[in-house]
């Protein structure tokens, strides 16, 4: 206490944060709830290379990501691998916070041992169904079984094991991805829940926005700066593959809700929304402007312009965000550097399945012990 004052619970994170997916974010989430103010750390290309193998984005597109994640206060760039006490208390940070995954050192030392160690360390439970490892595989594998269309939409059974791993039951507890199960819940956690308030100008954005990156990041801040309310539409898997192609979208709809909802320029987002942007949804929205970005707008399939209702109005505008990131661009670094991704991977199974017989070994001693305990009684 400080003159009668609670004194302010600064939370110390720390990670990669590649590819920032929906699982970094409610791991932010979780953290922030444990304190007022949530410090980042984000290590540096060199300090990953070593320890982990190549990320897929580089420092500065990291740092990006996360300032742009809603419960980010602050981003320190270059932070430690080794999360020391030096570090918190340079930041004045009460605590470290981390998810109940594994992370060690190319040394195979436990990151957060120190902080442990002195008391300093809280966990928040890592969000099943998704990881960097798991995105970079279904990239790797070009398969469209990621998602599901028509009558298997909400099908979650598990497919078959594969050596990039869908499937946890062919991997460790950490590598490894189980089925991402969507709840009221999650949605009602990444959502701030708030209405537009009398008088505020709603922007309204659609698009895939699949494998979020620093390109849909810059475009909504854009976006944002055209009105005080932004609305994001987001479209159908199905959608999605009839006007991309391949085995896009790599995340499916209710992936692509969360990554979006966790985005600090975001009010609301539409789930499911047509393809055709029609005066019954702007006025539904009481949208005032439109905005797409810069790329391509494919015809619908009936032949129109999905922005000709807004546009006739006067209501639409093009956005460049001056950014020329992609997910086909994403795409295309995994496959230029498949090799290395895929022994990346494969050596981040065979440490965790090393830790883990080393977790058995100490619970089969402490049996041993407690029942010569027993017996010696």
């Amino acid at each position: 206490m400080e003159n009668g004052h609670k004194q302010e619970i600064r939370v110390w994170c720390d990670g990669c944060y590649d590819m920032v997916h929906f699982g970094h974010a409610n791991s932010l989430r979780q953290a922030k709830a444990l304190g007022d103010k949530l410090i980042v750390g984000v290590h540096t290309d060199e300090e990953i290379t070593k320890h982990k193998g190549p990320p897929v984005f580089t420092q500065e597109e990291r740092y990006k990501m996360v300032r742009g994640i809603k419960w980010v206060d602050e981003v320190v760039e270059g932070a430690p691998y080794v999360t020391t006490l030096e570090t918190l208390d340079k930041y004045d940070c009460d605590f470290c916070c981390h998810g109940d995954d594994i992370t060690m050192t190319a040394d195979g030392i436990d990151t957060y041992h120190l902080v442990k160690a002195a008391g300093r360390y809280k966990e928040v439970q890592r969000t099943a169904g998704v990881s960097t490892t798991d995105l970079v595989g279904r990239m790797l594998l070009l398969t469209r079984q990621h998602f599901r269309q028509g009558k298997f939409e909400y099908d979650v059974a598990k497919e078959h094991s594969s050596t990039m791993g869908q499937d946890s039951s062919a991997r460790s507890p950490w590598t490894g991805c189980s089925q991402f199960l969507p709840t009221t819940q999650k949605i009602i956690q990444f959502s701030d829940g708030k209405s537009p308030k009398p008088g505020d100008k709603i922007v309204y954005v659609a698009g895939a926005f699949d494998l979020f990156h620093v390109g849909h990041l810059d475009f909504l801040e854009k976006a944002r700066q055209h009105g005080d309310y932004l609305i994001v539409g987001l479209h159908t898997d199905p959608v999605v593959n009839k006007y991309r192609g391949s085995n896009y979208p790599i995340m499916n709809l209710h992936e692509r809700v969360l990554s979006v909802l966790a985005c600090k320029y975001v009010s609301e987002v539409v789930i499911g929304a047509p393809y055709v942007v029609t005066k019954d949804l702007m006025d539904h929205f009481k949208v005032d402007i439109v905005i797409h970005g810069s790329t391509e707008i494919a015809i619908d399939e009936s032949g129109n312009h999905p922005y000709e209702v807004p546009m006739q109005l006067g209501k639409f505008l093009v956005v460049d965000s001056g950014n020329d990131m992609t997910t086909e661009k994403i795409v295309e670094r995994i496959i230029r550097n498949r090799l290395e991704f895929e022994q990346r991977n494969m050596k981040k199974e065979k440490k965790e399945l090393a830790i883990l017989e080393v977790l058995r070994e100490k619970e089969r001693e402490k049996k041993e012990k407690m029942i010569e305990l027993i017996v010696g009684n």
